[in-house]
C-alpha cells in the first residue's frame, strides 16, 4: 500500500512539518494537565510557528494552493502571539520590584 505513495526529500520534509504542527496539541494538553487548568505555553506558538513554515514551503514547492493558502496567514498570527507574550514578558520584569531593586530582594543593588 505504501507503494503507491512517491516518497522524497519533500514528502519527508512534509511529513516533519505536519510531526510538529500536530505534535503542538500534545505540549498543550500536557501542559494544561500539569497546570490543572487550559493553557498554552510558548512552545505551542513557536512548533505552530515551525510547523506553519515548514508545510508553507512544502506546499508552495508542490504548488498546492489549499495547503498554501491553509498555512502561510497562519503564520502571522503565531509571530503575532510571540510578540504579545515577549512584550507581557519585558513588562512584567520591568515592574517586578527585583528588576528595579528598590527592596533589597535578590537583582537589587548591594548594601
Amino acid at each position: 500500500m505504501l507503494s503507491q505513495f512517491k516518497f522524497d526529500i519533500w514528502t519527508c520534509v512534509g511529513l516533519v512539518g505536519q510531526c510538529i504542527f500536530a505534535s503542538r496539541f500534545f505540549v498543550q494538553w500536557i501542559a494544561s494537565e500539569k497546570r490543572g487548568e487550559s493553557y498554552i505555553p510558548v512552545a505551542f506558538w513557536w512548533m505552530s510557528l515551525a510547523g506553519s513554515i515548514i508545510l508553507a514551503a512544502y506546499f508552495i514547492y508542490r504548488r498546492d494552493i489549499v495547503g498554501i493558502v491553509g498555512y502561510v496567514p497562519n503564520s502571522i498570527v503565531y509571530v503575532r502571539n510571540l510578540q504579545l507574550i515577549r512584550k507581557r514578558i519585558r513588562l512584567q520584569k520591568s515592574l517586578s520590584p527585583a528588576a528595579s531593586g528598590g527592596d533589597g530582594a535578590p537583582g537589587g543593588p548591594a548594601l
